[in-house]
C-alpha cells in the first residue's frame, strides 16, 4: 500500500469502523488511617487489581452507580461523595470471549465510613486497602496508574 493510502486509511477510513469508547464508572474508595490515606482495590474476574467499577445503572446517577459497584465488589456499606468525577482514564474492557472494547472510565472519589465482610461478590473477589502509591504499582491500566500516583 502506498504511503498516501496508508495515511488516508489510518486517519479517515479506519476510525469509521472503530467503536466509540463505552462509559464505565469506578469508585476510588478511600479512608484515613494513622499511617495516612488508604485506597481500596479489588480483584477482577481475571485476578488483576482494579477499582470497583461497572456500567451506568438505569435510575441511578453516575456516583450512585459507582457506590453500588463499591458495595457489590468491595463491601463498602457507607460512603460519602461530592458527586463530581474526580478523574477519567481510558482502557479496555476485556471479555472472556476474547472481545475487547475501548472504555472511558469516570472515577468517583468515595470517603468510606463502613465496610462489610459479607457482600454480593465476596466469594469471587479479594480486596485490599493500600496507600495510593502502592495501589498505583499494583494496577495494570496505565491511565489508572497515573491517577492513583497523583492521588
Amino acid at each position: 500500500m502506498s504511503t498516501m493510502l496508508q495515511i488516508i486509511w489510518a486517519n479517515a477510513v479506519r476510525p469509521l469502523f472503530q467503536r466509540p469508547p463505552v462509559l464505565q464508572l469506578a469508585a476510588l474508595c478511600h479512608r484515613a488511617t494513622k499511617n495516612g490515606k488508604e485506597v481500596l482495590l479489588v480483584t477482577s474476574s481475571s485476578g488483576r487489581w482494579i477499582l470497583p467499577k461497572g456500567w451506568p445503572i438505569d435510575g441511578k446517577t453516575a456516583v450512585q452507580a459507582a457506590q453500588q459497584e463499591a458495595w457489590e465488589e468491595g463491601g463498602v456499606k457507607s460512603s460519602v461523595s461530592h458527586g463530581d468525577a474526580w478523574g477519567m482514564f481510558h482502557g479496555k474492557k476485556n471479555y472472556d470471549s476474547g472481545l475487547s472494547v475501548p472504555c472511558e472510565t469516570a472515577v468517583y472519589e468515595l470517603q468510606v465510613d463502613d465496610v462489610a465482610n459479607d457482600f454480593p461478590e465476596a466469594h469471587k473477589r479479594d480486596r485490599i486497602w493500600v496507600s495510593p502509591s502502592r495501589a498505583a504499582e499494583m494496577v495494570d491500566e496505565v491511565g489508572l496508574k497515573s491517577l492513583l500516583a497523583k492521588y
